[in-house]
């Protein structure tokens, strides 16, 4: 069940791999060049951090630190995606580490929220029918808050990956980029956490 948002950032950057000059401007750390590079991205990462974090200090901080770790990593780069993609990448996992050191947030393990099947493979507990579905209400700030809620509830790669791909609609392939495992892992990944999510908004949703 995808949960789809209309401000949704764009994926960072293009097809075209990065020239040359460019990354060897900001390896040799070029102030115009690294100037250009937080004018560029700041605005976009910044949208990013908010998808995970709700604090807009806390947003600010995890692209400042981004950028730090994107510039001492910068000799590293290879080329292989996009600045912007390999941005995205840092900024995420930046502002997961943020969460990961706040202990207010509380976790839910994934495992308990997934459907289970008797012998002959049907639901144990039945499905419930929903009122309406959570996209239809998504314009609602109070709904908009309940499904927050319950996705910062899900565990780090659970939450990492259905933002990423029901959020910010980025595509599988993208998403793989970002997270590193292969397309079929972002897929069944992303296929245990709508169903987790699911479970944990069925009691704002049932009938």
């Amino acid at each position: 069940m995808p949960i789809r948002n209309a401000a949704s950032a764009l994926p960072l950057g293009d097809d075209r791999r990065e020239s040359d000059a460019r990354i060897a401007a900001l390896r040799r750390k070029d102030p115009v060049a690294c100037e250009a590079l937080v004018r560029e991205f700041g605005g976009p990462m910044l949208t990013i951090a908010r998808r995970y974090l709700h604090s807009e200090q806390d947003c600010e901080d995890a692209v400042q630190e981004a950028f730090v770790s994107a510039f001492q990593a910068i000799e590293r780069f290879e080329g292989n995606s996009t600045l912007g993609t390999w941005l995205h990448r840092i900024v995420v996992n930046a502002s997961l580490m943020k969460l990961r050191s706040s202990s207010r947030r509380r976790e839910v393990s994934v495992e308990a929220l997934l459907p289970t099947f008797d012998q002959s493979g049907h639901h144990i507990l039945p499905i419930q029918s929903w009122r309406r579905m959570p996209e239809d209400q998504l314009l609602q700030e109070e709904t908009r808050t309940t499904v927050r809620q319950c996705i910062d509830m899900l565990p780090d790669d659970c939450r990492t990956v259905l933002v990423l791909r029901d959020i910010e609609e980025l595509s599988t392939e993208q998403a793989a980029e970002i997270l590193d495992p292969t397309p079929g892992a972002i897929k069944t990944r992303l296929h245990r956490a709508r169903q987790a999510l699911r479970t944990l908004l069925e009691p704002h949703f049932a009938k």
